[in-house]
């Protein structure tokens, strides 16, 4: 007999339909898939077995076969179980393929009928409602994670018996229920906050820049000078992630298998700070899967590298596109994945190997040579693409035991959301939210520069040997300090102060 189910599978964080064509028949028993599955996908031949005999079914002993449709796409993972286990109840006359013919069946079996949780279901799911389909049978675990996509009916189980129960109606199974994005970001709190930050004035000012227009960011500075701190309080003071912009973040942590399955949905911007000894694919993604790396993983929020120079130079030279265009692409022998890739890089460095070269208050021991090898771990281009350079000195004794706070993250976040609205009514239409963004075309519209404006730049051009990109990237900041002052046109003082963010890698070249 034949049966046929509905499944889906997942190509980055792009989910597509897949048919389960499944036929028993009399001969000498045997159990074979076809249609490029697998290792994962073949075994689920035990798995099936275990699971149906344990959940007291009976299991043929004949020849099955089942069929991957379309066949010329690779099957990978362990999502077919569940549906390939529902074809052979079908064929056995268990279950009424027409009451099955309108769901999407997905889970995982353990050996005693369990039905596991899945990673990358939530991509899958939006990606098979925007094809038409509306009914899903999920695994329990991923409940919460499906929860957050309207216009859809889930069932959320946690055995084969209980999907069973649901379509020969001995189980009464209620729909999965729909929660609000709103209320789960209005609970959420930040581990970090500006207020605890002392002094350093000038790098807060331009931390705060840095998030008003989205710029990537490089510190640079002596041990213990506040620049992991900073960084970590980063993100309290980023724009709220919409909900389609949680959503975009939220598949590429579901198929990475890093999402948090009892929130189900990512609601801060992440935070994503890999060790120095990360590899190369461990940044990028890949990987037999093709899996997303941290620059992935940081999408819509922060990639921290503290103490950059320390990274492998081929690892970190990899930010380069991504950086420009916000995404990357993964490819592998099998297959290629595109993932996206926007971030704000935050990095910081000390300016020699001991820490000390430019410090007001302790002198550097380290040779002009060694000084020059350390810096020039980072390579032009690289720092050439990080919009703010900016110095962070020791803090005072005064500023460290004062017992009065310093501004709080929630006053800073309130001038970045004004920037931030500024710039969303700029570029409405566009693909991007945030002057950062900008290329050379936007330039002429929303940069415009009076005649004294442009003689300063003129001469910073000149006098620093800045690059196109390096004036590009002034012209971007100075349109964000002008957006923080609630300024229609770029002034004067807009553009020293983006100048001066760009001085620091003359300074510290040997």
């Amino acid at each position: 007999m034949l049966a046929k189910i509905l499944s889906l599978g997942l190509d980055g964080i792009n989910g597509y339909p897949v048919e389960i064509e499944l036929d028993i028949n009399a001969g000498i028993p045997g159990y074979d898939v076809v249609g490029l599955a697998d290792t994962a996908v073949k075994e689920s031949k035990e798995r099936v077995r275990a699971a149906i005999k344990n959940s007291a079914f009976n299991y043929p002993i004949n020849k099955i076969i089942v069929n991957l449709a379309p066949a010329d796409t690779k099957k990978v993972g362990s999502m077919y179980d569940l549906p390939i286990a529902l074809g052979i109840l079908v064929a056995e006359g268990i279950l009424d393929n027409k009451k099955l013919k309108d769901y999407v069946v997905l889970g995982e079996l353990s050996l005693d009928g369990e039905i596991r949780k899945l990673d990358g279901i939530l991509p899958m799911l939006i990606s098979a409602k925007q094809m038409g389909y509306t009914k899903f049978i999920i695994p329990k675990e991923n409940a919460r994670e499906a929860s957050f996509i309207d216009g859809i009916e889930t069932y959320a189980l946690s055995t084969l018996k209980e999907v069973v129960g649901l379509f020969n109606g001995t189980l009464k199974v209620e729909k999965n229920e729909s929660q609000s994005f709103d209320l789960v970001v209005k609970n959420h709190n930040f581990k970090h906050d500006f207020k605890y930050v002392k002094g350093q004035v000038s790098a807060k000012r331009a931390m705060e820049i840095a998030a008003a227009g989205g710029h990537n960011i490089l510190l640079i500075g002596p041990p213990g000078a506040g620049k992991t701190m900073m960084a970590k309080c980063f993100p309290s003071i980023l724009p709220d992630l919409s909900f389609e912009e949680s959503l975009e973040v939220t598949k590429i942590h579901s198929v990475a298998g890093v999402l948090d399955s009892k929130t189900g949905i990512v609601v801060e911007r992440p935070f994503r700070s890999p060790h120095h000894t990360a590899t190369l694919i461990a940044l990028t993604g890949g990987g037999s899967k093709a899996k997303p790396g941290e620059i992935s993983l940081a999408h819509n929020g922060v990639l921290f590298l503290d103490e950059m120079p320390e990274y492998a130079r081929n690892t970190i030279e990899t930010l380069r596109q991504p950086m420009e265009d916000g995404y990357i692409t993964v490819a592998r022998n099998a297959l290629t994945v595109q993932y996206p890739a926007n971030f704000i890089l935050v990095a910081s460095m000390n300016p020699c190997p001991c820490g000390y070269y430019g410090s007001s208050t302790q002198e550097c021991k380290c040779s002009p040579g060694a000084i020059h090898k350390y810096l020039t771990k980072i390579s032009g281009p690289l720092m050439d693409r990080i919009d703010l350079h900016v110095e962070v000195d020791s803090v005072n004794y005064e500023d460290l035991t004062t017992e009065k706070l310093e501004e709080p993250s929630e006053n800073v976040k309130e001038r970045v959301n004004k920037a931030r609205e500024v710039q969303l009514a700029r570029f409405k239409g566009e693909k991007f939210y945030s002057n950062s963004k900008m290329s050379e075309k936007h330039f002429v519209k929303h940069c415009k520069l009076d005649p004294e404006s442009s003689k300063l730049i003129e001469m910073a051009f000149k006098r620093l040997n800045i690059s196109a990109r390096g004036y590009n990237r002034i012209l971007k900041v100075a349109r964000t300090i002008a957006d923080l002052e609630g300024s229609e046109n770029i002034k004067k003082e807009h553009v020293l102060e983006a100048i001066q963010y760009r001085m620091l890698d003359k300074k510290y070249t040997v």
